[in-house]
């Protein structure tokens, strides 16, 4: 029989199959950390989806200390996690199917950045070439320039690395097995679909070593699957969650507590009325025109590579 606990192979912490509803609560435990996580966005020129800084708070809480630690982040785009992690000393490996060969120059200055191969990042001269080469008015290329130059400067490169990967998580060929600490995934795993989401599962647990940790953040269903239109996602009801993850049934939950923090998410102030600016823009999004009006509660799911 497997061991529910197992010694992670991050840093300082214990880890344990679960799957957790993310309440406002987290806020209040990571007070200096959700200050600390702002203000590092803002930093870079970063917006958090609305429910981002739960979902992140959640992850770090589970992965302790992560100096020294090898982690991936799945689906990473160019969002804050990973270089948060880097900042506090972690090698990641930044995966997304979308290309980032042309980083910009302010992630390039302060972290250390390399393409784990040499189609993944492009050298930055060529950042300079493609924005010449865009079909956009002379005011707004010579704003672009400006902002790449002023990337240049300021800030020191980070203890950690952050290494770019541009590939589709079902495949990850450049990623030995049992070669990763933990790998983490915010907000991006409900954007597969159901018949894929195993296959994905399966390759991010090939790739951590044994005791490693998957921590990921979707979104959660309270009676049934429905797909989310404006997120472009999945929202998942518990049983689905552990057929999905192949999580044991003893593994812990906290979906009967779904109303109670649902109607905490939709009271809380500090999420409402710190809205990125990007919701405001449009009404295509998860807030349409920025009005507040949660349609689900993230949720976090933990899975711990087991030792043979």
């Amino acid at each position: 029989m497997e061991n529910q606990h197992v010694r992670n192979s991050v840093a300082g912490s214990i880890a344990a199959d679960k799957i957790e509803l993310l309440g406002v609560d987290l806020l209040q435990r990571n007070r200096l950390r959700a200050a600390d996580l702002r203000s590092f966005a803002a930093s870079l020129r970063l917006d958090f989806g609305w429910h981002y800084l739960l979902d992140i708070n959640w992850i770090l809480e589970q992965l302790g200390t992560v100096s020294g630690c090898r982690i991936m982040d799945a689906g990473a785009g160019t969002g804050v996690i990973q270089w948060y992690l880097a900042q506090q000393g972690a090698q990641v490996v930044s995966v997304d199917r979308g290309s980032r060969a042309l980083l910009p120059s302010r992630f390039r200055r302060r972290f250390n950045v390399l393409g784990l191969r040499p189609q993944d990042l492009r050298p930055q001269g060529q950042v300079f070439s493609e924005i010449l080469r865009r079909p956009q008015g002379a005011g707004q290329k010579a704003g672009a320039l400006r902002r790449e130059l002023l990337g240049l400067w300021g800030g020191s490169a980070s203890p950690g690395s952050v290494a770019i990967y541009n590939q589709d998580l079902a495949h990850l060929v450049d990623i030995p097995d049992n070669s990763l600490d933990a790998v983490v995934a915010v907000s991006a795993l409900e954007h597969n679909s159901q018949e894929d989401l195993p296959g994905v599962v399966a390759e991010l647990m090939r790739v951590l070593k044994p005791g490693g940790t998957l921590l990921a953040s979707l979104n959660a269903a309270r009676d049934q699957d429905w797909w989310h239109e404006p997120s472009k996602g999945w929202c998942y009801t518990e049983p689905s969650l552990r057929r999905l993850f192949s999580l044991p049934m003893h593994a812990p939950s906290n979906y009967a507590h779904y109303d109670e923090l649902f109607a905490d998410l939709v009271g809380c102030a500090e999420l409402r009325d710190n809205l990125a600016a990007f919701y405001f823009r449009s009404g295509e999004n998860g807030m349409p025109w920025g009005k507040w009006d949660p349609q689900y509660l993230p949720v976090g799911v933990c899975k711990v590579k087991q030792y043979s």
